[in-house]
C-alpha cells in the first residue's frame, strides 16, 4: 500500500516488511508525546493491538514504532524509515512527526482508517522503505463556511480529522455572514439569540421559486470554540476565524440594529436573511459600530490564538452609504475620496488594532481598493488579479480563486450533477491548478504563503453534501499545496489517478460521502432544484 496521497517528495523501497503484533510497542522521543498518543489511539481502534508504550527506542526495535525529532529537518520536514529494526519517523518538530504518522496510517492499508478493528486475527504490516518528504507551502488551508448552513460541532471536528489525514495545516473558520453569526459573544448576547437562526432557507439557487420552511440555525458557544482550537491543535492545524465587515452583516445588523445605517433603512425591520447572494445591508461606518466589532474581537481572540484573524471585506455594496449622511459626513471628517476609500479606513482602523494586539489582518481581495495597510495580508478570491498586485505590493497572499478551487462549483456537465453551480471543475482541473502566478518574480513569489480551497455552503444542507463538493478534489488540492509538482500540464495525473484507486477505500473507510468517479449516485443528486451553471471554461486571470 504505497500508492501515497500527498506523493510523498521521494520513496525508496526495499524487500521486506515490518509485521505489527501483539508484542509491538510504540516511543515516542521527547517532544513528539503529544502525536504518539494521537497516534497510538488511532491505530489500537482500527487494529485491536495493545502498542504499549515502550520504555526506550532500543525496547520499540523489530516490530514497534519510533517517534523522535530530527535537528536536521524542517519544522514540517518527516523521514519515515521502515526496515529491520521497525519503523521509525522523524520530524523537524511536532509537526513533521505528526505528518510522518499520517503516513504510516496510509501504509497500512484503508482498514487503518476504522474505529474499530474488522478481524482481530488479521496481520498487518509495513513494507521497507524510506520516505522523505516536506510540503511546498506552509499554508495549505480548507474554507468552511458555518454561516450559511451550519455544521455541529462534531462535523467540524470530522472535518479537521479529513484535514489531518491530507496534510492540510490551516482551518479558515467562516463563522458570521448574513445568514447567520455561529459564534458566542457574551458581551453581546443577541447576536446568537438573535442572529443564529433564521425562518426559512431558500432551495438551490437565489433565483429558485423553492423554500425550506422551517427555522435553520445553530451556534458554537465558547466553550465549543475552545473545544475546536484544542482538537485542531493536536492535529497541527491552525484555526484562522472570520468575522465579516463591513459587508455580510444582516445577521449581526438584525440582532442590534443601530450597526445598520439607520438614516437609510428601517434597520429594525429586518431579519436574518433567508435567500442568497450580496446584500445591500451593510455595517455603518461609526465610532460604536468600531467599538461594537472591537468588543466582538476581543473576545475572539480570547478564543484563536492564530495569528491571522480573517475580517472578510468582500462583497461591500456602497448603496447605502452613498445615500447616508452620516456615511458622507465620515468621509469629509476624514478626507477621504469615496466610498472605496471609507472601506479601506474601516479596515485599516482594525488592521491597526489587531496588530497592537500582536495579531495580522486578513481579507478577500477587495480590500486591495482603496489602499491596503502595510502589514495586511490578502485572500485572493477573485482570480489571481488580487494576488498579483497584493503580492508586487509587500503584502502576503493566500492564492484560493474560485475559478480554481471554489468546491462548491460543480465537478461535472452532466445533468444529473446536484444543484450546479459555477463553472465545471473536474478532479483533473484542481490537480492542474498552480497556486504561484508565473507572473511573479521569485522576490514577489516568497509573498504567497500557500493556498486554500473554499466551500461555501448555500446549496449543502447536510455534512452528506459537504463531503460531495469536497472530496475527491480535495485530496487533489492537498497534494498541490503539499506536494513539489511539475507545471501543470506535465504533471502525471494518470499516475494520481492509479494512487486514487487506492485511496478511494481510505474514503470509504472514514465514511465520506464523496463524488464517484462514474458520477452521483441516486442519493447525491438533488433533481428539481435550479443552480446557476456557467458554461465554458473559466477566465484564468
Amino acid at each position: 500500500m504505497t500508492e501515497l496521497v500527498p506523493e510523498p517528495r521521494s520513496v525508496a523501497a526495499a524487500t521486506g516488511e515490518v509485521r505489527l503484533t501483539a508484542h509491538s510497542r510504540l516511543h515516542a522521543g521527547t517532544g513528539t508525546e503529544a502525536v504518539g498518543h494521537w497516534l497510538s489511539t488511532a491505530l489500537r481502534q482500527a487494529t485491536g493491538l495493545p502498542l504499549r508504550e515502550a520504555r526506550g527506542r532500543d525496547d520499540a526495535t523489530g516490530d514497534g514504532i519510533g517517534l523522535r525529532l530530527g535537528p536536521a529537518l524542517g519544522p514540517e520536514e518527516y523521514r519515515l524509515v521502515s526496515d529491520g529494526n521497525g519503523v521509525l519517523i522523524e520530524g523537524g518538530a511536532a509537526a513533521g512527526v505528526f505528518w510522518g504518522a499520517q503516513t504510516l496510517r496510509q501504509l497500512l492499508g484503508p482498514d487503518a482508517y476504522r474505529r474499530a478493528p474488522l478481524d482481530r486475527d488479521r496481520a498487518w504490516s509495513v513494507p521497507y522503505l524510506t520516505i522523505e518528504d516536506a510540503p511546498r507551502f506552509r499554508w495549505r488551508g480548507l474554507m468552511l463556511d458555518v454561516a450559511r448552513h451550519f455544521m455541529s460541532k462534531e462535523g467540524v471536528l470530522r472535518y479537521l480529522d479529513l484535514m489531518a489525514a491530507h496534510k492540510l495545516n490551516v482551518f479558515h473558520f467562516h463563522l458570521t455572514d448574513d445568514q447567520g453569526w455561529r459564534i458566542e459573544i457574551k458581551r453581546y448576547p443577541r447576536l446568537t439569540g438573535t442572529g443564529s437562526w433564521r425562518a426559512r432557507t431558500k432551495t438551490g439557487h437565489r433565483a429558485s421559486p423553492l423554500w425550506e420552511d422551517k427555522p435553520h440555525g445553530g451556534y458554537y458557544t465558547q466553550d465549543d470554540i475552545r473545544e475546536i482550537v484544542a482538537y485542531a491543535a493536536e492535529r497541527h492545524i491552525t484555526v484562522v476565524p472570520e468575522i465579516d465587515v463591513p459587508g455580510h452583516s444582516q445577521a449581526a445588523i438584525a440582532a442590534y440594529p443601530e450597526l445598520g445605517n439607520t438614516d437609510v433603512i428601517d434597520t429594525t425591520a429586518l431579519s436574518v436573511w433567508d435567500t442568497w447572494g450580496i446584500n445591500p445591508n451593510v455595517l455603518a461606518p461609526t465610532d460604536n459600530t468600531l467599538r461594537f466589532y472591537e468588543g466582538v474581537f476581543e473576545e475572539v481572540l480570547g478564543l484563536f490564538p492564530s495569528k491571522f484573524v480573517h475580517v472578510g471585506g468582500d462583497e461591500c455594496p456602497k448603496d447605502q452609504w452613498r445615500s447616508s449622511e452620516t456615511a458622507q459626513a465620515r468621509i469629509r471628517e476624514l478626507g477621504l475620496a469615496d466610498e472605496d476609500a471609507l472601506q479601506s479606513w474601516f479596515t485599516g482602523h482594525f488592521d491597526t488594532w489587531l496588530a497592537e494586539r500582536g495579531r495580522r489582518l486578513i481579507g478577500w481581495d477587495e480590500i486591495l481598493e482603496g489602499g491596503l495597510a502595510e502589514g495586511a495580508a490578502v485572500s485572493s478570491w477573485r482570480g489571481y488579479a488580487g494576488g498579483i498586485a497584493a503580492a508586487r505590493a509587500g503584502h502576503d497572499v493566500v492564492m484560493c480563486p474560485e475559478q480554481q478551487v471554489y468546491l462548491d462549483h460543480r465537478q461535472d456537465p452532466g445533468p444529473d450533477e446536484p444543484v450546479p453551480i459555477g463553472w465545471v471543475r473536474t478532479l483533473e482541473d484542481v490537480y492542474r491548478f498552480e497556486p504561484v502566478p508565473p507572473e511573479l518574480t521569485p522576490e514577489e513569489a516568497r509573498h504567497v504563503l500557500g493556498t486554500q480551497a473554499n466551500l461555501w455552503t448555500e446549496m449543502m444542507e447536510d455534512h452528506a453534501r459537504v463531503d460531495y463538493q469536497a472530496f475527491p478534489r480535495l485530496v487533489a488540492f492537498a497534494e498541490v499545496a503539499w506536494s513539489a509538482l511539475p507545471a501543470p500540464a506535465e504533471r502525471d495525473f494518470a499516475g494520481f489517478e492509479r494512487r486514487m484507486a487506492a485511496h478511494y477505500r481510505r474514503l470509504d473507510a472514514l465514511g465520506v460521502a464523496y463524488r464517484p468517479p462514474t458520477g452521483p449516485l441516486p442519493w447525491q443528486q438533488r433533481p428539481g432544484v435550479p443552480g446557476r451553471p456557467i458554461d465554458g471554461p473559466p477566465p484564468i486571470r
